[in-house]
């Protein structure tokens, strides 16, 4: 499902990456410090190596080739091409443990609609925000689940990591929480009984709708931790790349384009169109 995209050079960084990691000095190597050559302090210079997901429709995942698309990838290959960088390589991770590996320094930045909060920057550090959401129930068409009271004593999928998850342990307290690696495993669960309902985000939502026959019992607003790329926390260059392309990419309307393409009928976020387009208070999508 998740096609690991390595060239012989990306072997040599990840064994790299491996052995600093087991050795406790995470992504401190000389080959990530900046330099003229390198002022981004990339793994490999020249060349942008992204942690994401395979299988979080509309946002990153693989297509029929195994090749990575969706709204994420767009614009993070459009700022990476305005930061000077066209050599971008996505690998699929499992969501848990995303963060910890752009941290360690196994990956130059994370790209999974990834929601900014106060605990996540324990970890990394973020570009500023370029998306935010709904969060939605899905279930069977005869689950009896009809809203989000109707989750007492049920079993609900969440992939764990998320945001997500930590809104279900918050709020869906007298729900029995399944954890999962990734959304089709956990909506497997679903089609097959094992759990009543999965908990994942708007947009995603809406796809496996269409494909399996499911319903929403209940979209929830959370505007509170829109999406931004995760970067390390020693990398202010490569951070004030990002930022200055996101603002470019939402300025000449590039991010306009891509939302309009991936999110067809969806409400559109305000805050990153065109200052000339701005009239009044956005009602922001979904992050993880």
């Amino acid at each position: 499902m998740i096609k690991l995209n390595f060239r012989p050079a990306a072997l040599a960084a990840a064994a790299l990456a491996a052995l600093l990691a087991l050795s406790g000095c995470g992504g401190s190597s000389a080959s990530s410090s900046p330099s003229a050559d390198n002022p981004y302090g990339l793994i490999e210079s020249g060349t942008i190596r992204v942690a994401s997901l395979g299988d979080s429709k509309p946002y990153t995942f693989t297509d029929a080739s195994g090749n990575f698309t969706g709204f994420d990838v767009e614009l993070f290959k459009d700022v990476a091409h305005r930061a000077g960088v066209d050599n971008v390589v996505f690998t699929g991770q499992d969501f848990s443990g995303l963060l910890a590996a752009v941290a360690n320094g196994q990956f130059d930045v994370g790209v999974a609609a990834i929601g900014i909060t106060d605990k996540r920057k324990e970890t990394v550090d973020f570009s500023d925000g370029y998306l935010a959401g709904y969060l939605t129930v899905i279930t069977t068409k005869n689950s009896g689940i009809n809203d989000a009271d109707g989750l007492n004593g049920k079993r609900l999928g969440v992939v764990q990591g998320t945001l997500q998850e930590a809104y279900a342990v918050k709020n869906f307290t007298s729900a029995q929480l399944v954890r999962f690696p990734d959304n089709n495993t956990a909506i497997s669960a679903v089609n097959s009984g094992s759990v009543d309902a999965h908990f994942l985000d708007y947009e995603a939502a809406k796809e496996y709708q269409e494909q399996f026959g499911l319903v929403s019992a209940a979209d929830i607003p959370s505007f509170d931790a829109p999406a931004g790329f995760a970067i390390a926390k020693d990398k202010p260059a490569f951070k004030e790349a990002l930022n200055k392309g996101l603002a470019e990419a939402m300025e000449d309307g590039t991010w306009k384009k891509l939302y309009e393409k991936w999110f067809p009928g969806s409400p559109m976020p305000e805050q990153y169109l065109p200052k000339a387009e701005q009239t009044s208070s956005p009602a922001p999508t979904a992050s993880k």
